[in-house]
């Protein structure tokens, strides 16, 4: 059976938040009827999570499960998710469905008419709507992360740590195979290996709600993420040159989602996630 939509999911100790989210997932898919999978990653949780997602599997078919004892990161339980997966398309999104599943319909249509390979929600641009923002110090940590991203890795983004982002199957499955970063800043990796390796890439606004019960540490996990971007750097470069398959960012894109909006992708500043 050919399946249109991988949804790939890292969970640690989410037993709380998981079973409204795969619900809310679900309905949707439904509703659109996606010939779809939803895959949760298990990452080494202590609670309840994974045999909660077993027990809602009952009602929701497409739902599967991946488990591991230890915890080894977000980096690394969506990259295990990527790499199962049989989608045409794999989207990224995390588990407190900080942003509405209905916003892949903002991205999809990048894909579908294939101008991009990848397309990426972000908080951080003219027509984002940020519902309801991070404590002051997230949003502080953030955009001290963002410099440090611009400066050492890549500067075509507003945000690259949106949880929420859409994928070619085969260039998910490409880039994943490619990453080694196994914590919070996989998105980087991921958005330096595609710029590398010549993907088309749109940053594209989108809606956002903050949900309380973050896992980042802010000083452990901030400290790992700085050593993860000099990483990075050594090992796929600074990718700031302007190359010929450059991305869309500061262009003006189309996006059609019934009626057609202009969206000027702008420069701006984002919270941490």
């Amino acid at each position: 059976m050919h399946i249109e939509l991988s949804i790939v999911i890292a969970a640690f100790n989410e037993e709380v938040r998981l079973p409204m989210t795969l619900r809310k997932i679900h309905g949707y898919v439904t509703s659109r009827k996606l010939t779809s999978e939803i895959i949760v990653v298990d990452d080494g949780s202590s609670d309840g999570t994974a045999g909660l997602t077993e027990a809602l599997s009952g009602d929701i078919p497409e739902l599967r499960l991946i488990s591991y004892p230890q915890n080894r990161g977000k980096g690394h339980a969506l990259r295990t998710g990527v790499l199962a997966s049989r989608g045409g398309l794999v989207l990224l999104t995390d588990a407190d469905l900080s942003t509405p599943i209905e916003e892949l319909e903002r991205l999809r249509p990048f894909i579908d008419n294939g101008s991009c390979h990848v397309a990426i929600g972000s908080r951080a641009l003219a027509m984002s709507r940020i519902t309801k923002r991070q404590p002051w110090w997230r949003q502080g940590m953030g955009k001290i992360f963002n410099r440090f991203v611009k400066a050492l890795v890549i500067n075509d983004y507003s945000d690259t740590q949106c949880g929420f982002k859409l994928f070619t199957g085969e260039t998910a499955r490409s880039l994943f195979s490619k990453a080694h970063i196994d914590r919070f800043a996989y998105d980087v990796e991921i958005l330096a290996l595609a710029k590398k390796n010549g993907y088309r890439v749109a940053e594209v606004p989108i809606e956002w709600i903050n949900a309380p019960g973050s896992k980042v540490h802010p000083v452990e996990d901030s400290l790992q993420m700085l050593k993860d971007l000099c990483r990075i750097r050594l090992t796929i470069g600074a990718q700031n040159k302007t190359t010929d398959h450059g991305n869309l960012r500061n262009k003006t894109v189309i996006l059609k989602t019934g009626l057609s909006d202009v969206l000027d992708i702008k420069k701006g500043s984002v919270d941490f996630d």
